[in-house]
């Protein structure tokens, strides 16, 4: 499973749970997020997210 990761505080998005506060439905990949999506638990931008295998 592949996992992006915050690079600010180690918030770890799973695809597979999705982000309910931000109405992303589980199953959709990082990569499809709203560009304006953020970390939910910092608030950083997507570009501050690194690909985790």
């Amino acid at each position: 499973m592949i996992f992006n990761i915050c690079l600010n505080c180690g918030y770890a998005y799973d695809p597979r749970e999705g982000d309910k506060d931000s109405n992303v439905e589980a199953g959709t990949p990082f990569e499809d997020l709203p560009e304006d999506w953020t970390c939910p638990l910092c608030g950083a931008k997507k570009e501050k997210f690194v690909e985790q295998k």
